[in-house]
């Protein structure tokens, strides 16, 4: 049984990472046969895992028909920034309130050595990497274990249009505008303790790349289906 559950548990990373990065095109139907042979696993794990990522958002299935890699329209993008929003503000809210004094200090700690890494010549999914687990280490300062769980759901279903959003931001207007300027206003009003600050500021970050929405759709369907 344990042997079992680590083959589901292998076979759905996978196939996470394959989703998250839009390996499949949107709306594609899944061949089960040929993901099998291509996973090395058998169809019964392969099923649990798929069906796992259908409850999470990051598949779909259409009964008769099978299994589809979910949609990619500015609508549903827009839908899952404005949730991350609403989750990440109350985290920072709740981080300014209930952060212990040791973790405060650690997340500045991993603030200013991620520091060094910004910088021209950095690639895009480094500097996604960063940026996720900086978001994550302070919405665990929240103490609230169900918001790290739907935030790094969400960061999962986000993960291929905010590398997008971040090369054209780059290519827009330079390499040195992504900074780690609005982490640190972020954190320095949590660890002032001031939860409207920390709130305020989360809020701003995130809703700077909302107006980027339609065009990094665009140019995700540009890159996925190009010849």
């Amino acid at each position: 049984m344990e042997k079992n559950q680590g083959i589901v548990e292998r076979t759905y990373q996978q196939l996470k990472a394959m989703a998250a990065n839009y390996e499949f095109k949107p709306d594609s139907r899944l061949n089960e046969s040929e993901l099998a042979k291509r996973l090395e696993t058998s169809r019964t794990p392969l099923r649990e895992a798929l069906n796992r990522l259908v409850a999470e958002g990051f598949l779909s299935f259409r009964s008769g028909q099978g299994f589809f890699c979910r949609s990619l329209t500015p609508a549903e993008i827009m839908d899952l920034y404005e949730a991350r929003s609403a989750i990440e503000c109350e985290a920072a809210r709740l981080a300014a309130i209930r952060a212990d004094p040791a973790d405060v200090q650690a997340l500045e700690d991993y603030l200013n050595q991620s520091q060094a890494t910004y910088h021209p010549g950095t690639s895009a999914t480094e500097l996604v990497k960063l940026d996720e687990e900086f978001h994550m280490r302070l919405t665990a300062l929240s103490g609230n274990a169900e918001m790290v769980r739907m935030l790094e759901n969400m960061n999962g279903r986000i993960h291929y249009i905010r590398l997008i959003d971040l090369k054209n931001l780059s290519e827009r207007d330079g390499p040195e505008v992504v900074t780690t300027e609005p982490h640190k206003r972020i954190f320095d009003a949590i660890k002032r303790k001031d939860p409207d600050a920390a709130c305020q500021e989360m809020g701003k970050h995130i809703e700077r790349r909302l107006e980027s929405i339609t065009e990094n759709v665009r140019s995700a369907f540009a890159q996925l289906y190009a010849p």
